[in-house]
């Protein structure tokens, strides 16, 4: 087994472990029946947790990396299943073997393959176990379903809590706030020159250029860079459609806009929020809710200091709805929960959580002054509210309230 020596420099994670370690190793001990799939954004830790995993295994492990400047294809897939294959050791006792294969999604026709070779080993009773970890949960999850079915189980890995933030690095709210949950640029947070380069330059153009125009068909990749980039600009605002297209040079359509954007939600960069409205047809084509998914993508577009932004009362409010709404999808990945915001009449609701009949408002202050709401008020006597919430002012502590994860308020 090999792993990137510039991987375990940007991770220096000491002991600790993500709370979805212990669902990881249980699934892989104890299932034969499912494959299991890390799916998420790059830099969050799948590959770690991987490592940490083949480390307190007694089983033999194969790791393998599909992340190459070129795509690896299935006679490759097939090559590395049959040194897994080999580790099972014949004659006598079989022994259970743990394949692992990262940035799956970048071989082409890996679904397929994957499908023949899994079956092909229940057929014989070959006891190679198979752990999957995707950084473009769009393409895994269309592998999956298209030919996967009823055979796999997902593990949602998302951006890093405030928790686990603090508990690894010792980071401080206003510091978590301003630099995001990105475990790797955790140690370069000191020299603010050194870390917004590093996001920019290891995470977003990355993300963008190896996760999206590399394997997706993008028409015009200018319009995607710079509509990430807008979204930066306008995160925890409602901007319609048409305005986009007046802010952005050749934007195409709105058909082409929104479809830019759920690639952005599919690597974990950023979501559109739709409106909430009973049933799902009223929140279609609604003016999206811009939202980075991690503050550290828009509070690195200002430059080295992103502390100065903490002296602007507009745009520290922004970073703080930014990270409110960014915990609140992040821990509702597979929960069937929906993150909304409720516009009427000039008059708004922050955040909405909605799960079923169940819903919950949600306001954000970022400063201690007392404020009404009147758009809570207003969305109260239009649709029936399980409950209310005000986060940070006089409400629930910003702290606590990014300590605790979406599904709890819905209980």
């Amino acid at each position: 087994m090999t792993m990137s020596k510039t991987f375990d420099i940007i991770f220096d994670m000491g002991q600790y472990v993500r709370p979805a370690f212990e669902i990881l190793r249980s699934r892989v001990l104890q299932e034969r029946r499912f494959i299991q799939v890390l799916a998420g954004p790059r830099q969050v830790g799948k590959t770690t947790l991987a490592r940490q995993l083949i480390e307190t295994l007694n089983m033999p492990c194969h790791y393998v990396s599909a992340d190459e400047p070129t795509l690896q294809d299935r006679t490759w897939l097939a090559q590395q299943w049959d040194l897994a294959r080999m580790k099972v050791g014949t004659p006598g006792p079989r022994r259970e073997v743990l394949l692992v294969i990262d940035e799956v999604q970048k071989v082409q026709g890996w679904s397929e393959t994957v499908k023949r070779l899994w079956d092909e080993d229940s057929a014989a009773g070959l006891p190679v176990k198979l752990l999957l970890l995707g950084s473009s949960s769009l393409l895994v999850q269309k592998g999956l379903t298209e030919s996967l079915a009823g055979r796999f189980e997902v593990i949602p890995i998302t951006h890093w809590s405030y928790r686990e933030m603090r508990d690894c690095f010792g980071m401080t709210l206003d510091q978590y706030l301003l630099f995001g949950g990105y475990p790797g640029a955790a140690p370069l947070i000191e020299d603010g020159r050194r870390w917004s380069s590093y996001i920019r330059d290891s995470l977003i153009e990355t993300t963008v250029s190896r996760d999206i125009l590399l394997l997706n068909r993008v028409d015009k990749p200018a319009l995607l860079r710079r509509l990430f980039g807008l979204v930066c600009e306008y995160s925890g605002q409602i901007l319609s459609y048409q305005k986009m297209l007046g802010q952005l040079q050749d934007a195409g359509n709105t058909t082409t806009l929104a479809h830019y954007l759920d690639l952005l939600d599919s690597t974990g960069l950023a979501v559109g929020l739709a409106k909430y409205a009973p049933g799902r047809v009223g929140r279609r084509g609604s003016s999206p809710k811009l939202l980075v998914l991690n503050t550290a993508l828009m509070t690195a577009q200002w430059g080295p200091a992103p502390q100065s932004l903490r002296e602007d009362p507009c745009a520290w409010g922004r970073v703080v709805e930014t990270s409110v709404g960014a915990h609140l999808v992040n821990t509702s990945r597979d929960q069937h929960i929906e993150v909304l915001y409720w516009l009427g009449r000039n008059r708004e609701v922050d955040l909405v959580l909605c799960r079923g009949d169940i819903v919950v408002a949600i306001e954000v202050k970022s400063s201690a002054r007392r404020q009404t709401a009147p758009g809570t008020e207003a969305f109260c006597r239009q649709f029936h509210v399980k409950r209310t919430l005000l986060v940070g002012g006089q409400g629930i502590p910003l702290e606590e309230f990014l300590s605790t994860p979406a599904d709890h308020w819905l209980e």
